[in-house]
C-alpha cells in the first residue's frame, strides 16, 4: 500500500530513495502487507518502519487498487524477482507530531536517506516518471482532503 502524510497546512512528506539515482527520486511511503494484517495495520507500521512517525490520524483512503506497470527495463529487486509491477491501496494520514519525531534509520537496510515537506504538486515533479500516473490518480482522490491541494493548479 502507499502512503500520503501530510500536515494541516497541506504539505505532503516526501522521501529520498537511498541509493536511487536523482533528481526524480522523491516519493511516498509505500510497502507491504504481513499475513494476518488488515490494510490499516500494514500503513501504520509500513508508515512508522520508514518514517519514525506514529503521531497520526487517518483522514482517508482509496476504495479501488491502484496499480503501475514497471517499465521495460527497469531492474531493480522486485522486477528481478519476477515482478512486474504493483497494485496498492493509498492511505492518507495526517501528522499530529513535531518534525524531530522522523528517523529514517528505523528500516533496515534504510528506504529513504532524506525527507522534506513539499507541495503535492511538486511530489508530482520530483517522483520518477513510471509512477506519475498513480501520484495524479491518488492526489486527485485523496487530494480534496489534504487542505490547500489543487489551489494553485489548473483544472
Amino acid at each position: 500500500m502507499g502512503i500520503i502524510l501530510a500536515r494541516p497546512d497541506g504539505q505532503v512528506w516526501l522521501g529520498r530513495r537511498a541509493g536511487a539515482p536523482g533528481p526524480l527520486n522523491w516519493q511516498f511511503p509505500q510497502g507491504g502487507v504481513d499475513e494476518g494484517e488488515s490494510l490499516f495495520e500494514a500503513a501504520r507500521r509500513e508508515l512508522h518502519e520508514e518514517t519514525g512517525a506514529t503521531s497520526v490520524t487517518l483522514l482517508g483512503r482509496t476504495e479501488d487498487w491502484i496499480a503501475y506497470a514497471f517499465p521495460e527495463g527497469f531492474r531493480r529487486a522486485k522486477y528481478s524477482q519476477g515482478w512486474i509491477g504493483q497494485k496498492q491501496i493509498w492511505f492518507l494520514f495526517r501528522f499530529d507530531g513535531r518534525d524531530d519525531e522522523f528517523d529514517l534509520a528505523l528500516h533496515k537496510p534504510q528506504e529513504f536517506d532524506q525527507w522534506r515537506w513539499a507541495s503535492p504538486e511538486e511530489a508530482l515533479r520530483n517522483i520518477v516518471a513510471f509512477k506519475h500516473s498513480t501520484y495524479r490518480a491518488v492526489l486527485e482522490t485523496l487530494g480534496p482532503l489534504i487542505r490547500g491541494f489543487g489551489a494553485t493548479t489548473a483544472s
